[in-house]
Order: C-alpha cells, then structure tokens, then sequence
C-alpha cells in the first residue's frame, strides 16, 4: 500500500466527500475515486457506501480507519521527530530569566515550543541580578531572557522581547508615595539601593549617578538578591527603580511604587553566547517572539 493510497484513504472517510477530499489532497475528483477503487481491489472489501447524496464508511471501512489513523499518525510523528533531531532540534534547551514576568513569558514560550518539537525539553532557571550573566557563561544556560542593555564582548543580544514602564520603588511613608509620579530630577533627593556586582554598564542605565540637569544621585548600600532590595526600601534606606509591572509581583508591606513621568522604559531581551547558538536555540527565539506578554 502506497503512502498516497493512505492518505486518499484516511482523507476521505474523514470528509465523507469527493470534492473535498481532492481539494485537501490537491488531486482530481476522479483520481481520488481512481486511487480508492484500487484499494478495495487490493482489500478485497467496498471500503465506502456510495451514493448520488452521500458518502459513509461501511462497516469494513470504518474498522480499517480505526486501525490505521493511529498508526500512520505514529510514522508521521517518528519522521516529524527524526526530521528535527537531523536539523539539531532535539534534546535539552536550557533557559533563564531575571524576573518573573519573564519566567512567565519563557514558560508559556516553552509550551508552545515543545509542542511543535516534542523531542525536545525545555528547562527554566531564575537567573540573580548580582550575578546577571555567570550561568550563561559556564555554559548551564543556552539562552536568557533579561533587563538591556547587554554590553558584553563575549555575548550577543537579540531583539527586545518586553518592553515595561519604569516606576520607583519607595517606602511607603516617604512623601514619593503620596505623589501620582515622580521624575528622573527627584532621584536627587532619595537614594538608590542598587545591586551588589552588577556590571558597570548596567548599573549606569537603571541606577544613573546624576539627573539630567547633572545633580548627583546619593547611593545607598548595595543589596545582594532582590527581596534584600525591598527589605532596604521598606525600611528606610532608600529606593529602587523597576518595571511598573512589579508591584503585581513583588508589592508588600512598606513599599510603594510610583510610577516615572519621565524615565524610559525598562526592555528585556534574549542574549546568548557570541559564539554562536544552535538550532534548538533559533527555534526558540522565533517561538519566543511570536509569543505575546501577559
């Protein structure tokens, strides 16, 4: 029996009609009947009921399909599964993310990824902002999804993937909290708790050391991981920028967020290794972009 006798087949006692089966097929109405007469030749059984109104499966031809749908969507499946593992994408692609909106987006992502190449799995890690790129450089992640800008000779940014109005995180009795939004010149008179080991590039862009007009911005003690930076604020100590988005996440006691009038947005992007990525890894990306934020 000839893959195309299988497929005319399985296409018509899904329709139960000439016409439209030689359409989905891109064949000729009579070479679809051509095509099926020679099959019941070869079965020795009618395989159709067919008449000037309808088309029906006989009792044959119904217990025929029960057999063989399942098992040729299985030898479409293996060829699908050994189609991608020739082009690369099989096995393991390893992914992080810096905050957990982007977890979010790299979970949904995964799911659809995995769906189109099921010999592929997809692992997620939470990356720490004190040590933003160390992971994907020892090699325990493919791809990341973090805060831009990515100035770094041995990694390679892609497309901004989220982009996030910026808010400044205070405490919640500090006079920034009764106010609708705050701008990058009141940055002058409150520090700022920024992160521990950042690099300097990074650092300079969310955590400015002067306002535009050129005021000094006062630092206060660096915080190692996230929630030391909420505990700092709520106590006291100063404040933080993040995207306004974070609230949904992160509000808690102590703490306000007010949002920039002024400030530009906080974008996130994948980087990945400047020595290349394979095809799991570009598979990804286009999944990843065609995936919408929440």
């Amino acid at each position: 029996m000839e893959r195309h006798e299988i497929e005319t087949f399985l296409t018509l006692a899904e329709e139960l009609h000439f016409r439209k089966t030689s359409e989905r097929l891109a064949l000729a109405q009579g070479r679809v009947s051509q095509i099926v007469k020679k099959l019941e030749r070869q079965i020795g059984v009618p395989l159709f009921e067919r008449t000037s109104r309808r088309v029906a499966l006989t009792p044959a031809g119904r217990a025929f399909y029960n057999d063989l749908k399942p098992a040729y969507d299985q030898v479409l499946e293996a060829v699908s599964t050994a189609v991608a593992a020739g082009r690369g994408i099989a096995g393991t692609l390893r992914v992080g993310y810096s905050t957990p909106w982007c977890g979010d987006l790299v979970v949904r992502a995964g799911d659809a990824f995995r769906a189109a190449h099921p010999g592929c799995e997809v692992h997620f890690r939470e990356i720490q902002l004190n040590d933003p790129y160390g992971p994907l450089r020892a090699g325990d992640v493919d791809l990341q999804l973090t805060e831009f800008p990515v100035d770094e000779p041995d990694l390679a940014a892609g497309p901004v993937i989220i982009s996030e109005p910026r808010a400044l995180i205070v405490p919640a009795n500090h006079p920034y909290a009764r106010r609708e939004t705050v701008s990058l010149e009141d940055l002058a008179a409150i520090p700022l708790v920024p992160i521990a080991n950042a690099p300097d590039h990074w650092l300079d862009h969310h955590y400015p050391s002067h306002t535009p007009s050129g005021r000094e911005i006062p630092r206060a003690p660096a915080a190692t991981y996230w929630q030391e930076t909420l505990t700092l604020v709520a106590g006291g100590h100063g404040a933080a920028p993040a995207a306004a988005r974070a609230e949904r996440y992160h509000g808690r006691p102590g703490v306000a967020f007010v949002p920039f009038s002024d400030a530009p947005p906080i974008q996130y992007g994948l980087i990945w290794s400047a020595t290349g990525h394979n095809a799991r890894a570009r598979s990804f990306i286009e999944t990843i972009v065609r995936t919408p934020s929440a």
